[in-house]
C-alpha cells in the first residue's frame, strides 16, 4: 500500500508539472516582470530638468536660450515657441554623469514646423548624443559635442528617410571591419512621417559594439567608436580621455531647429 500510496503521489506531481509547462504566465505578466527585474532608470522624471545641463552654442553653461528645453504636459520639450528665426545657435541638453555599458531605451516624435530659416536637413531632425564629451569642456562657440551621435529623423510625408542613423562629429568608427570616416551613414529602418511616436533604443558596450534599434528592430551595428585624428578638438580630447578609443561618455539631445517631444528617456546599466 505505501508503495502504491507513493506511485499515486509521483503521477500526481508530473501531471502538475507538465500542466504547468503547458500554461506559461502571460506575456505582459513576464514582460513586467522582466522589467522591474531590469531596473531601467528614468533619466527624465516627467516633472523637471534638475538632473540635465543646456549648452547652447555661443552660450554659457546652463543658459537655457530662448526657453528651448523645457518641460510640458509631462514631456521633455524641444521647442522653438520663443524664436522668431534660426540663428545658427544649436543647443544640447545632457543628462549628468558618465556611462560606458548600457541600454538607452527613448520615445520621441516632431511635431509643428521648422522655426524659420532652419537648414534643410535638420527639418525634423534630431539625435541621441552618447559617448560624448563632458559639457563643461565644450568650447563656446562650439556647434555640437564629440560624440556619436544616435540620429533621429523623421520623413516629410512622401520621401524615405531613415531614423536611428549614425552621425560622427569628431569621431568614427569600424563597420563590417572598415573605419568609417564619412559623417553620416543610413540604417535600414523604415520612414517614419507625421506627428507619431517613435520608440528606439541603443545598446552600447563601452568601445566595443554600438547597435540601434526601431520599434525592437536592429538597424545599424558598429564598433570601435574613436576619436577622429582630423578633426580640430582631437588632441585636448585625446589628453582629457588618455585613448583614442571612446569608452564612456556623456548622453545629450539636441536642439537644431524643429520641435520634439520625448516622452520617455530611460536607462538599463549593463555588466561590463
Amino acid at each position: 500500500m505505501q508503495k502504491l500510496h507513493f506511485l499515486t503521489q509521483t503521477i500526481l506531481l508530473a501531471f502538475v508539472i507538465m500542466l504547468s509547462a503547458c500554461n506559461p504566465k502571460p506575456k505582459t505578466e513576464a514582460a513586467a516582470e522582466k522589467s522591474a527585474e531590469e531596473n531601467w532608470v528614468q533619466l527624465f522624471n516627467g516633472k523637471d530638468l534638475n538632473d540635465w545641463d543646456i549648452k547652447f552654442k555661443d552660450h554659457q553653461l546652463g543658459d537655457n536660450y530662448n526657453n528651448t528645453f523645457r518641460v510640458e504636459d509631462g514631456l521633455l520639450r524641444v521647442s522653438y515657441e520663443n524664436w522668431e528665426e534660426w540663428n545658427g545657435k544649436f543647443g544640447h541638453i545632457f543628462y549628468r554623469g558618465e556611462f560606458s555599458h548600457y541600454r538607452l531605451r527613448v520615445e520621441y516624435r516632431f511635431v509643428g514646423e521648422q522655426v524659420k530659416n532652419g537648414p534643410g536637413w535638420a527639418f525634423r531632425n534630431n539625435g541621441l548624443m552618447l559617448h560624448g564629451q563632458p559639457a563643461n569642456t565644450m568650447e563656446i562657440d562650439q556647434d555640437f559635442p564629440v560624440s556619436i551621435e544616435v540620429q533621429l529623423l523623421g520623413g516629410n510625408g512622401t520621401d524615405e528617410r531613415t531614423t536611428m542613423n549614425l552621425c560622427t562629429p569628431g569621431t568614427d568608427v569600424v563597420m563590417d571591419s572598415v573605419l568609417i570616416e564619412q559623417h553620416c551613414t543610413n540604417s535600414k529602418s523604415k520612414t517614419y512621417h507625421g506627428d507619431q511616436w517613435v520608440t528606439v533604443e541603443v545598446e552600447v558596450q563601452g568601445g566595443k559594439v554600438i547597435r540601434h534599434f526601431v520599434e525592437g528592430e536592429e538597424v545599424m551595428k558598429y564598433e570601435q567608436p574613436q576619436l577622429d585624428p582630423r578633426d580640430k578638438y582631437y588632441e585636448k580630447l585625446l589628453a582629457l580621455y588618455g585613448d583614442k578609443i571612446i569608452t564612456k561618455g556623456t548622453i545629450s539631445l539636441q536642439a537644431e531647429s524643429h520641435n520634439t517631444d520625448f516622452r520617455k528617456i530611460e536607462l538599463l546599466v549593463l555588466e561590463e
